[in-house]
């Protein structure tokens, strides 16, 4: 069953920012915010106001090194104050998250990227963010991957070419948009 919904979202490209790793000074206990890293802070806000929140990830040994710092300076936003509090709930406590993760790879490697790709965000986000990471089913039960069409080489680059296959990506997708709507309705 699929089902159609008008939903305003947000792009957070994580290019487009320069954030800093977190160096565990422990400022942000108090404040609540990264004290070293406003660009971390502008997403971090943006994220608190969001209702979900989906995180799309290439496979770059495991996940891309702004991903990583980003998803260290939520946890640790998280951990510090339940630590010392049980009764702490973090901004994106309960909120339904999916996570997607693509990779150079054709379809007969793709499952492959679940364990560095899906399993390393889903671990940031379920504890102690405690997010409601949504999956598919039991094959998938904490996100989804999709492989590219094809990779292939070029004379002017370096770079591998990479060529998707949208309608079945859009096959892959539904499922997992679905359910987090879906639980965005029981709110």
């Amino acid at each position: 069953m699929s089902y159609h919904y008008l939903i305003r979202v947000q792009i957070i490209s994580l290019v487009d920012y320069e954030l800093k790793p977190c160096i565990g000074c422990g400022g942000c206990y108090n404040r609540d915010r990264c004290v070293n890293d406003d660009e971390f802070n502008s997403i971090y806000n943006i994220l608190g106001k969001s209702d979900a929140l989906f995180v799309i990830s290439a496979h770059y040994a495991p996940i891309p090194s702004k991903l990583a710092m980003l998803l260290e300076k939520i946890e640790q936003l998280a951990f510090l104050k339940r630590f010392n509090d049980e009764s702490y709930r973090a901004p994106l406590f309960g909120k339904p998250a999916g996570i997607i993760g693509h990779g150079g790879g054709t379809a007969e490697i793709h499952k492959y990227y679940r364990e560095p790709v899906i399993n390393t965000i889903w671990n940031a986000l379920a504890y102690p963010v405690e997010m409601n990471v949504i999956g598919i089913d039991e094959e998938q039960p904490r996100g989804i991957t999709f492989p590219v069409k094809t990779v292939s080489k070029t004379a002017d680059s370096i770079f591998p070419v990479q060529e998707y296959d949208w309608n079945d990506i859009e096959t892959r997708l539904d499922p997992l948009v679905n359910k987090v709507v879906e639980e965005l309705q029981k709110k």
